[in-house]
């Protein structure tokens, strides 16, 4: 499995983590139905690891993404970007062949997901 999690990001999730009271903690990323295009993506906490997941770690964060989403999100790119307004992850995808203008939504070959409200 290969994405990229930038520094950035690294040091915001693992600032995020610091407030989890599990003790094995992992960023789950994957993609789930909805959005204008079809398909968004999930980041959030994780404590367990399924039969349905891969595991790994990539820039000292402990991921899991599932067996199903790895070929969606392979080499994707996770960064945190911070401005005057705040912050925020930007997930950049390159088997996203289409993105919705809100930026959360995209289509991916092989994927139709469930188009919906953004």
């Amino acid at each position: 499995m290969s994405i990229v999690i930038t520094e950035q990001a690294k040091l915001q999730i693992k600032d995020m983590m610091k407030e989890e009271t599990a003790e094995n903690v992992y960023l789950r990323f994957g993609v789930k139905g909805g959005g204008c295009s079809g398909l968004s993506y999930q980041l959030g906490f994780e404590y367990e690891v399924k039969e349905t997941d891969n595991q790994f770690i990539e820039n000292d964060i402990p991921v899991v993404i599932a067996k199903m989403d790895q070929p969606i999100v392979e080499n994707t790119t996770i960064d945190y970007k911070q401005n005057m307004m705040g912050g925020g992850f930007t997930i950049d995808n390159p088997n996203a062949i289409v993105s919705c203008g809100c930026g959360s939504s995209f289509k991916a070959d092989g994927r139709v997901g469930v188009p919906g409200d953004c």
